[in-house]
Protein backbone atom coordinates (compact mmCIF):
# COMPACT_ATOMS: atom_id res chain seq x y z
CA UNK A 1 0.00 0.00 0.00
CA UNK A 2 2.89 2.51 0.65
CA UNK A 3 3.52 3.09 -3.08
CA UNK A 4 0.00 4.24 -3.10
CA UNK A 5 -0.32 7.18 -0.08
CA UNK A 6 0.95 9.71 -1.91
CA UNK A 7 -1.79 9.25 -4.53
CA UNK A 8 -4.74 9.30 -2.49
CA UNK A 9 -7.19 11.97 -0.98
CA UNK A 10 -7.47 13.95 2.43
CA UNK A 11 -10.88 11.62 2.96
CA UNK A 12 -9.28 8.15 1.92
CA UNK A 13 -6.08 8.45 4.18
CA UNK A 14 -7.57 10.19 6.90
CA UNK A 15 -10.05 6.94 7.27
CA UNK A 16 -6.64 4.74 7.36
CA UNK A 17 -5.10 6.87 9.53
CA UNK A 18 -7.58 7.03 12.12
CA UNK A 19 -8.29 3.53 11.65
CA UNK A 20 -4.81 2.80 12.47
CA UNK A 21 -4.07 0.95 9.20
CA UNK A 22 -1.75 3.10 8.00
CA UNK A 23 0.61 5.29 9.78
CA UNK A 24 1.36 9.37 9.63
CA UNK A 25 5.12 8.28 9.32
CA UNK A 26 4.53 5.81 6.34
CA UNK A 27 2.57 8.65 4.67
CA UNK A 28 5.24 11.31 5.18
CA UNK A 29 8.04 8.92 3.89
CA UNK A 30 5.70 8.38 1.05
CA UNK A 31 5.27 11.71 0.00
CA UNK A 32 9.12 12.64 0.88
CA UNK A 33 9.99 10.11 -2.08
CA UNK A 34 7.83 11.67 -4.81
CA UNK A 35 9.14 14.99 -3.57
CA UNK A 36 12.30 13.74 -4.04
CA UNK A 37 11.82 11.64 -7.51
CA UNK A 38 10.44 14.65 -9.07
CA UNK A 39 12.57 17.82 -8.61
CA UNK A 40 12.28 18.70 -12.10
CA UNK A 41 8.84 19.97 -11.06
CA UNK A 42 10.38 22.50 -8.92
CA UNK A 43 7.30 22.36 -6.82
CA UNK A 44 8.82 23.57 -3.53
CA UNK A 45 11.34 26.52 -2.35
CA UNK A 46 12.18 24.38 0.54
CA UNK A 47 11.09 20.94 2.37
CA UNK A 48 10.98 20.53 5.45
CA UNK A 49 12.15 16.65 5.52
CA UNK A 50 13.87 16.88 9.25
CA UNK A 51 10.69 19.00 10.78
CA UNK A 52 8.19 17.13 8.41
CA UNK A 53 9.22 13.48 9.34
CA UNK A 54 9.48 14.16 13.45
CA UNK A 55 5.54 15.61 12.91
CA UNK A 56 4.40 12.62 11.25
CA UNK A 57 6.17 10.52 14.21
CA UNK A 58 4.26 13.30 17.03
CA UNK A 59 0.95 12.63 14.91
CA UNK A 60 1.46 9.11 15.33
CA UNK A 61 2.47 8.68 18.90
CA UNK A 62 -0.62 11.34 19.43
CA UNK A 63 -2.69 8.71 17.72
CA UNK A 64 -1.69 6.07 19.15
CA UNK A 65 -2.52 7.51 22.57
CA UNK A 66 -5.96 7.97 21.62
CA UNK A 67 -5.42 11.67 21.03
CA UNK A 68 -6.84 11.76 17.24
CA UNK A 69 -7.37 15.65 16.61
CA UNK A 70 -9.71 14.76 13.24
CA UNK A 71 -9.64 14.26 9.38
CA UNK A 72 -6.12 17.10 8.97
CA UNK A 73 -4.40 14.86 11.75
CA UNK A 74 -1.22 13.27 10.39
CA UNK A 75 -2.57 14.82 6.47
CA UNK A 76 1.18 16.90 4.44
CA UNK A 77 -0.15 19.60 3.38
CA UNK A 78 1.97 22.14 1.38
CA UNK A 79 2.22 26.00 2.29
CA UNK A 80 2.51 28.76 -0.20
CA UNK A 81 5.97 30.73 0.65
CA UNK A 82 3.99 33.75 1.30
CA UNK A 83 1.96 32.59 4.24
CA UNK A 84 4.18 32.60 7.50
CA UNK A 85 5.22 30.01 9.12
CA UNK A 86 7.23 30.97 12.53
CA UNK A 87 10.97 30.84 12.35
CA UNK A 88 10.85 29.44 8.58
CA UNK A 89 11.90 31.50 5.88
CA UNK A 90 9.15 33.19 4.04
CA UNK A 91 10.93 34.31 0.76
CA UNK A 92 7.53 35.52 -0.93
CA UNK A 93 9.08 34.17 -4.40
CA UNK A 94 11.98 37.36 -4.36
CA UNK A 95 15.55 37.90 -3.83
CA UNK A 96 15.34 40.71 -1.12
CA UNK A 97 13.02 38.45 1.26
CA UNK A 98 15.13 35.35 0.37
CA UNK A 99 16.40 35.67 4.19
CA UNK A 100 13.23 36.98 5.84
CA UNK A 101 12.28 34.64 8.52
CA UNK A 102 9.01 35.75 10.46
CA UNK A 103 8.64 35.53 14.03
CA UNK A 104 5.03 34.18 14.41
CA UNK A 105 2.50 32.13 12.23
CA UNK A 106 -0.07 33.12 9.90
CA UNK A 107 -3.51 32.73 11.37
CA UNK A 108 -4.39 29.81 8.61
CA UNK A 109 -1.13 27.89 10.34
CA UNK A 110 -2.75 27.66 13.98
CA UNK A 111 -5.32 26.67 12.89
CA UNK A 112 -4.25 23.57 10.67
CA UNK A 113 -1.48 22.92 13.42
CA UNK A 114 -4.16 22.97 15.80
CA UNK A 115 -5.81 19.95 13.54
CA UNK A 116 -2.66 18.10 13.60
CA UNK A 117 -1.57 19.20 9.73
CA UNK A 118 1.52 18.27 9.08
CA UNK A 119 3.99 20.62 6.86
CA UNK A 120 5.49 19.37 3.99
CA UNK A 121 7.45 23.07 3.46
CA UNK A 122 7.10 26.01 1.39
CA UNK A 123 5.98 25.90 -2.34
CA UNK A 124 7.19 28.17 -5.21
CA UNK A 125 4.95 31.05 -6.46
CA UNK A 126 5.53 33.72 -9.05
CA UNK A 127 7.66 36.72 -7.47
CA UNK A 128 5.76 38.43 -4.99
CA UNK A 129 2.47 36.40 -5.95
CA UNK A 130 2.10 39.09 -9.04
CA UNK A 131 1.74 37.16 -12.08
CA UNK A 132 0.39 33.98 -13.51
CA UNK A 133 2.94 31.61 -14.71
CA UNK A 134 5.22 30.88 -11.92
CA UNK A 135 8.28 32.15 -13.92
CA UNK A 136 10.69 32.61 -11.44
CA UNK A 137 13.51 34.38 -12.03
CA UNK A 138 15.06 34.06 -8.28
CA UNK A 139 14.11 30.04 -7.46
CA UNK A 140 13.10 28.65 -11.03
CA UNK A 141 10.50 28.28 -13.02
CA UNK A 142 7.87 25.64 -11.43
CA UNK A 143 6.84 23.02 -14.49
CA UNK A 144 3.47 21.37 -14.78
CA UNK A 145 3.23 18.06 -13.94
CA UNK A 146 1.40 17.16 -17.40
CA UNK A 147 3.90 18.34 -19.39
CA UNK A 148 6.96 19.46 -18.08
CA UNK A 149 7.64 22.17 -20.74
CA UNK A 150 4.49 23.97 -19.76
CA UNK A 151 3.44 26.15 -17.29
CA UNK A 152 1.67 25.60 -13.97
CA UNK A 153 0.01 28.59 -13.54
CA UNK A 154 0.73 31.24 -10.88
CA UNK A 155 0.95 32.46 -8.75
CA UNK A 156 0.18 29.45 -6.61
CA UNK A 157 2.09 27.31 -9.03
CA UNK A 158 3.75 25.34 -6.74
CA UNK A 159 0.67 24.57 -4.70
CA UNK A 160 -0.88 23.13 -7.61
CA UNK A 161 1.93 21.26 -9.27
CA UNK A 162 2.57 19.61 -5.58
CA UNK A 163 -1.15 18.66 -5.53
CA UNK A 164 -1.05 17.09 -9.51
CA UNK A 165 2.30 15.32 -8.53
CA UNK A 166 1.52 13.85 -5.29
CA UNK A 167 4.17 15.98 -3.56
CA UNK A 168 1.60 17.19 -0.99
CA UNK A 169 -1.56 15.43 -0.67
CA UNK A 170 -3.42 19.01 -0.55
CA UNK A 171 -1.86 22.52 -0.34
CA UNK A 172 -2.58 26.26 0.65
CA UNK A 173 -2.41 29.17 -1.98
CA UNK A 174 -3.67 32.47 -2.15
CA UNK A 175 -5.76 34.54 -4.79
CA UNK A 176 -5.52 38.13 -5.86
CA UNK A 177 -6.11 38.03 -9.43
CA UNK A 178 -6.93 33.95 -10.47
CA UNK A 179 -3.98 32.80 -8.15
CA UNK A 180 -5.74 30.01 -6.88
CA UNK A 181 -8.52 29.01 -10.15
CA UNK A 182 -5.71 29.70 -12.51
CA UNK A 183 -3.07 26.85 -11.42
CA UNK A 184 -6.13 24.47 -10.58
CA UNK A 185 -7.22 24.53 -14.09
CA UNK A 186 -3.99 24.84 -15.13
CA UNK A 187 -3.02 21.48 -13.37
CA UNK A 188 -5.94 19.39 -13.08
CA UNK A 189 -6.84 19.98 -9.34
CA UNK A 190 -9.53 21.81 -7.44
CA UNK A 191 -9.61 24.58 -5.68
CA UNK A 192 -11.93 27.80 -4.35
CA UNK A 193 -11.32 31.35 -3.78
CA UNK A 194 -13.91 31.74 -1.22
CA UNK A 195 -15.55 35.07 -0.50
CA UNK A 196 -13.65 37.87 0.40
CA UNK A 197 -12.55 37.97 4.42
CA UNK A 198 -14.23 34.82 4.81
CA UNK A 199 -10.26 33.18 5.60
CA UNK A 200 -8.00 35.14 7.37
CA UNK A 201 -5.09 36.36 5.70
CA UNK A 202 -3.03 37.57 8.65
CA UNK A 203 0.28 36.35 8.57
CA UNK A 204 0.37 36.27 4.71
CA UNK A 205 2.50 38.73 2.97
CA UNK A 206 0.13 40.82 0.73
CA UNK A 207 -0.14 41.82 -2.88
CA UNK A 208 -3.06 44.13 -3.33
CA UNK A 209 -5.06 43.81 0.29
CA UNK A 210 -8.94 44.36 -1.65
CA UNK A 211 -7.77 41.66 -3.89
CA UNK A 212 -6.15 39.01 -1.88
CA UNK A 213 -7.76 35.48 -0.37
CA UNK A 214 -6.28 32.37 0.88
CA UNK A 215 -7.75 29.22 -0.04
CA UNK A 216 -7.48 25.10 -0.51
CA UNK A 217 -5.71 23.35 -3.37
CA UNK A 218 -6.86 19.75 -3.48
CA UNK A 219 -7.36 16.51 -5.62
CA UNK A 220 -11.14 16.49 -4.97
CA UNK A 221 -14.43 18.77 -3.81
CA UNK A 222 -14.72 16.80 -0.59
CA UNK A 223 -10.96 17.88 0.42
CA UNK A 224 -11.70 21.31 -0.63
CA UNK A 225 -14.78 21.78 1.68
CA UNK A 226 -13.11 19.93 4.05
CA UNK A 227 -10.06 22.20 4.17
CA UNK A 228 -11.87 25.52 3.54
CA UNK A 229 -14.33 24.51 7.04
CA UNK A 230 -11.33 23.93 8.68
CA UNK A 231 -9.37 27.73 7.85
CA UNK A 232 -12.23 29.49 7.71
CA UNK A 233 -13.77 32.33 10.47
CA UNK A 234 -13.52 36.06 11.54
CA UNK A 235 -10.24 36.69 12.97
CA UNK A 236 -9.60 40.31 14.67
CA UNK A 237 -6.42 40.27 13.65
CA UNK A 238 -7.43 40.48 10.06
CA UNK A 239 -8.98 43.86 9.39
CA UNK A 240 -10.78 42.40 6.45
CA UNK A 241 -11.86 39.48 8.22
CA UNK A 242 -15.63 39.07 8.30
CA UNK A 243 -18.34 36.46 10.56
CA UNK A 244 -20.11 34.37 7.89
CA UNK A 245 -23.05 31.72 8.01
CA UNK A 246 -21.48 28.66 10.06
CA UNK A 247 -22.16 25.94 7.15
CA UNK A 248 -20.99 22.28 7.68
CA UNK A 249 -20.38 21.17 4.16
CA UNK A 250 -19.70 17.98 4.49
CA UNK A 251 -22.97 17.17 5.43
CA UNK A 252 -24.79 18.84 2.16
CA UNK A 253 -22.25 17.74 -0.96
CA UNK A 254 -25.36 16.20 -2.20
CA UNK A 255 -25.48 16.41 -6.10
CA UNK A 256 -29.18 16.86 -6.77
CA UNK A 257 -29.27 19.54 -9.42
CA UNK A 258 -33.43 20.12 -9.76
CA UNK A 259 -33.11 23.31 -7.74
CA UNK A 260 -29.89 24.82 -9.34
CA UNK A 261 -30.46 27.58 -11.76
CA UNK A 262 -26.73 27.74 -13.68
CA UNK A 263 -26.24 31.44 -15.31
CA UNK A 264 -24.31 31.41 -18.51
CA UNK A 265 -23.23 34.84 -19.30
CA UNK A 266 -22.02 34.36 -22.94
CA UNK A 267 -20.42 37.96 -24.08
CA UNK A 268 -17.64 38.17 -21.30
CA UNK A 269 -17.00 34.59 -20.02
CA UNK A 270 -17.49 33.21 -23.08
CA UNK A 271 -15.81 35.68 -25.60
CA UNK A 272 -12.71 34.56 -27.15
CA UNK A 273 -11.78 30.99 -25.47
CA UNK A 274 -10.07 28.10 -27.44
CA UNK A 275 -13.12 25.88 -29.13
CA UNK A 276 -11.95 22.85 -27.46
CA UNK A 277 -11.84 24.02 -23.78
CA UNK A 278 -15.46 25.90 -24.38
CA UNK A 279 -17.01 22.96 -25.46
CA UNK A 280 -15.84 20.97 -22.82
CA UNK A 281 -17.57 23.64 -20.56
CA UNK A 282 -20.39 23.10 -22.55
CA UNK A 283 -20.40 19.70 -22.05
CA UNK A 284 -20.73 19.98 -18.53
CA UNK A 285 -23.41 22.23 -18.72
CA UNK A 286 -25.18 20.39 -21.20
CA UNK A 287 -24.86 16.96 -18.46
CA UNK A 288 -25.71 19.36 -15.32
CA UNK A 289 -29.24 20.05 -17.30
CA UNK A 290 -29.35 16.60 -17.65
CA UNK A 291 -29.45 16.18 -13.70
CA UNK A 292 -32.35 18.61 -13.70
CA UNK A 293 -30.86 21.98 -13.35
CA UNK A 294 -32.01 25.00 -15.48
CA UNK A 295 -30.08 27.18 -17.07
CA UNK A 296 -30.51 30.75 -17.76
CA UNK A 297 -28.63 33.61 -19.85
CA UNK A 298 -27.63 36.78 -17.92
CA UNK A 299 -26.17 39.87 -18.98
CA UNK A 300 -23.55 41.74 -17.17
CA UNK A 301 -23.27 44.77 -19.11
CA UNK A 302 -20.39 46.61 -16.67
CA UNK A 303 -17.79 43.68 -16.95
CA UNK A 304 -16.36 44.79 -19.99
CA UNK A 305 -14.89 47.35 -16.98
CA UNK A 306 -13.86 44.56 -15.51
CA UNK A 307 -9.83 44.39 -16.72
CA UNK A 308 -9.50 47.94 -16.70
CA UNK A 309 -10.79 48.69 -13.12
CA UNK A 310 -9.07 45.30 -11.85
CA UNK A 311 -5.81 46.54 -13.30
CA UNK A 312 -5.59 49.81 -11.83
CA UNK A 313 -6.47 49.16 -8.32
CA UNK A 314 -4.56 45.57 -7.87
CA UNK A 315 -1.65 47.17 -9.59
CA UNK A 316 -1.72 50.78 -7.87
CA UNK A 317 -2.29 48.90 -4.60
CA UNK A 318 0.84 46.48 -5.34
CA UNK A 319 2.84 49.72 -5.79
CA UNK A 320 2.00 51.23 -2.59
CA UNK A 321 3.30 48.17 -0.55
CA UNK A 322 6.25 47.79 -2.52
CA UNK A 323 7.19 51.06 -3.73
CA UNK A 324 9.88 51.79 -0.90
CA UNK A 325 11.81 48.05 -2.89
CA UNK A 326 10.89 49.57 -6.22
CA UNK A 327 12.94 52.88 -5.64
CA UNK A 328 16.00 51.17 -3.30
CA UNK A 329 16.41 47.34 -4.87
CA UNK A 330 15.13 47.80 -8.42
CA UNK A 331 17.45 45.49 -9.72
CA UNK A 332 16.56 42.66 -7.44
CA UNK A 333 13.22 42.67 -8.60
CA UNK A 334 12.23 40.21 -11.92
CA UNK A 335 11.53 42.43 -15.15
CA UNK A 336 8.26 41.12 -15.63
CA UNK A 337 7.20 42.30 -11.72
CA UNK A 338 9.11 45.46 -11.89
CA UNK A 339 7.30 46.37 -15.11
CA UNK A 340 3.91 45.73 -13.02
CA UNK A 341 4.75 47.77 -10.47
CA UNK A 342 6.39 50.58 -12.17
CA UNK A 343 2.84 50.70 -14.05
CA UNK A 344 0.91 51.07 -10.80
CA UNK A 345 3.01 54.20 -10.13
CA UNK A 346 1.38 55.72 -13.43
CA UNK A 347 -2.09 55.74 -12.47
CA UNK A 348 -3.47 59.03 -11.00
CA UNK A 349 -6.01 59.20 -7.60
CA UNK A 350 -8.57 59.97 -10.64
CA UNK A 351 -8.07 56.83 -12.27
CA UNK A 352 -8.54 54.80 -8.94
CA UNK A 353 -11.15 56.25 -7.84
CA UNK A 354 -12.78 55.96 -11.32
CA UNK A 355 -11.75 52.13 -11.27
CA UNK A 356 -13.61 51.61 -7.77
CA UNK A 357 -16.54 53.14 -9.21
CA UNK A 358 -17.02 50.63 -11.79
CA UNK A 359 -16.03 48.15 -9.54
CA UNK A 360 -18.86 49.39 -7.35
CA UNK A 361 -21.32 48.88 -10.67
CA UNK A 362 -20.03 45.34 -11.66
CA UNK A 363 -20.79 44.23 -7.98
CA UNK A 364 -24.30 45.58 -8.20
CA UNK A 365 -25.00 43.79 -11.30
CA UNK A 366 -23.56 40.72 -10.02
CA UNK A 367 -25.66 41.16 -7.08
CA UNK A 368 -29.09 41.27 -9.16
CA UNK A 369 -28.20 38.33 -11.07
CA UNK A 370 -27.66 36.23 -8.35
CA UNK A 371 -31.12 37.08 -7.27
CA UNK A 372 -32.18 35.24 -10.41
CA UNK A 373 -29.45 32.27 -10.57
CA UNK A 374 -27.71 30.26 -8.04
CA UNK A 375 -24.14 29.92 -9.71
CA UNK A 376 -22.55 31.70 -13.18
CA UNK A 377 -20.25 28.89 -14.82
CA UNK A 378 -17.76 29.49 -17.34
CA UNK A 379 -14.30 28.28 -18.02
CA UNK A 380 -11.89 28.93 -15.74
CA UNK A 381 -8.94 30.07 -18.52
CA UNK A 382 -9.66 30.65 -22.08
CA UNK A 383 -6.76 28.30 -23.15
CA UNK A 384 -4.96 25.71 -21.76
CA UNK A 385 -1.61 25.60 -20.25
CA UNK A 386 1.11 27.68 -22.39
CA UNK A 387 4.73 26.75 -23.13
CA UNK A 388 7.40 28.45 -20.37
CA UNK A 389 8.24 31.32 -21.47
CA UNK A 390 5.86 31.80 -24.07
CA UNK A 391 4.13 35.25 -24.35
CA UNK A 392 2.10 35.12 -27.40
CA UNK A 393 -0.58 32.64 -27.89
CA UNK A 394 -3.10 30.94 -30.43
CA UNK A 395 -6.58 31.35 -29.75
CA UNK A 396 -8.87 29.99 -32.75
CA UNK A 397 -6.38 31.03 -35.02
CA UNK A 398 -5.62 34.09 -33.55
CA UNK A 399 -2.45 35.23 -31.88
CA UNK A 400 -3.38 36.68 -28.16
CA UNK A 401 -0.93 38.20 -25.33
CA UNK A 402 -0.54 35.14 -22.69
CA UNK A 403 -0.70 37.77 -19.86
CA UNK A 404 -3.87 39.76 -21.40
CA UNK A 405 -5.86 36.54 -21.16
CA UNK A 406 -4.29 34.21 -18.68
CA UNK A 407 -6.73 36.23 -15.93
CA UNK A 408 -9.27 37.65 -17.65
CA UNK A 409 -12.39 35.17 -16.72
CA UNK A 410 -10.59 34.82 -13.06
CA UNK A 411 -10.57 38.77 -12.20
CA UNK A 412 -13.95 39.31 -12.16
CA UNK A 413 -13.93 37.29 -8.65
CA UNK A 414 -11.16 39.41 -7.18
CA UNK A 415 -13.25 42.41 -7.92
CA UNK A 416 -16.08 41.55 -6.60
CA UNK A 417 -14.79 39.46 -3.45
CA UNK A 418 -17.59 37.03 -4.84
CA UNK A 419 -16.72 33.06 -3.96
CA UNK A 420 -15.35 31.04 -7.06
CA UNK A 421 -14.44 27.03 -7.64
CA UNK A 422 -12.39 25.74 -10.25
CA UNK A 423 -12.68 22.12 -11.16
CA UNK A 424 -11.39 19.90 -14.11
CA UNK A 425 -13.90 19.35 -16.71
CA UNK A 426 -12.28 17.31 -19.05
CA UNK A 427 -8.51 16.76 -21.37
CA UNK A 428 -7.85 18.95 -24.51
CA UNK A 429 -5.02 18.66 -26.27
CA UNK A 430 -3.41 15.81 -23.64
CA UNK A 431 -3.97 18.84 -20.98
CA UNK A 432 -6.84 19.32 -18.30
CA UNK A 433 -9.28 22.16 -18.57
CA UNK A 434 -11.03 23.91 -15.58
CA UNK A 435 -14.48 24.66 -15.23
CA UNK A 436 -15.48 27.87 -12.94
CA UNK A 437 -18.24 28.08 -11.03
CA UNK A 438 -18.97 31.53 -9.46
CA UNK A 439 -21.73 32.29 -6.35
CA UNK A 440 -23.47 34.88 -4.69
CA UNK A 441 -21.25 36.04 -1.24
CA UNK A 442 -21.64 33.30 1.24
CA UNK A 443 -22.82 30.79 -0.59
CA UNK A 444 -19.63 28.15 -0.99
CA UNK A 445 -22.08 25.19 -0.17
CA UNK A 446 -23.28 25.73 -3.62
CA UNK A 447 -20.55 26.12 -5.84
CA UNK A 448 -19.07 22.40 -3.81
CA UNK A 449 -22.61 21.04 -4.45
CA UNK A 450 -22.44 21.97 -8.12
CA UNK A 451 -18.69 21.10 -8.26
CA UNK A 452 -19.84 17.71 -6.75
CA UNK A 453 -21.89 16.86 -9.49
CA UNK A 454 -19.37 18.12 -12.25
CA UNK A 455 -16.35 15.38 -10.19
CA UNK A 456 -19.24 12.73 -10.23
CA UNK A 457 -19.03 12.81 -14.35
CA UNK A 458 -15.32 11.85 -14.21
CA UNK A 459 -14.50 14.43 -16.61
CA UNK A 460 -10.57 13.03 -16.61
CA UNK A 461 -11.81 9.82 -17.02
CA UNK A 462 -9.20 8.20 -14.87
CA UNK A 463 -6.05 10.25 -16.46
CA UNK A 464 -3.28 11.47 -14.23
CA UNK A 465 -0.31 13.70 -14.88
CA UNK A 466 2.38 11.75 -16.18
CA UNK A 467 4.35 12.60 -12.42
CA UNK A 468 2.06 11.77 -10.47
CA UNK A 469 3.49 8.00 -10.19
CA UNK A 470 7.07 7.98 -10.35
CA UNK A 471 7.76 5.23 -7.93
Amino acid sequence: MNKELSSKTIKELSSLIQNKQVSPVEVAEEILSQIKVNEEVNAYIEVYEEDFMKSGKDAEREIMQGNYLGPLHGIPIGIKDNIYIKGKKATIGSKIHKDFVPNHNATIINKLSQRGAIFTGKLNLHEYAWGATNNNPHFGACRNPWDLSRIPGGSSGGSAAAVAANLATAAIGTDTGGSLRIPASACGIVSIKPTYGKVSKYGCYPLAWSFDHIGPMTKTVYDSALLLQSIEGHDKKDLNSVKGPDEKYLDNLESDMRNIVIGIEEDYFFNNIDRGVEQLVKNSIVELEKMGAKVKKVKLPSLENAMYASTVILAAEASSIHQNRLISRPQDIGQDVKNLLQLGEIFSATEYLKAQRMREQIRVEFKAVFEEVDVIISPTLPFTPSLIGQSIITINEKEQQVSEHISRLTRPANLTGLPALSIPCGIHNDLPVGLQIMGGYFQELKLFRVATAIENMQPLKGKTPKLAYSI
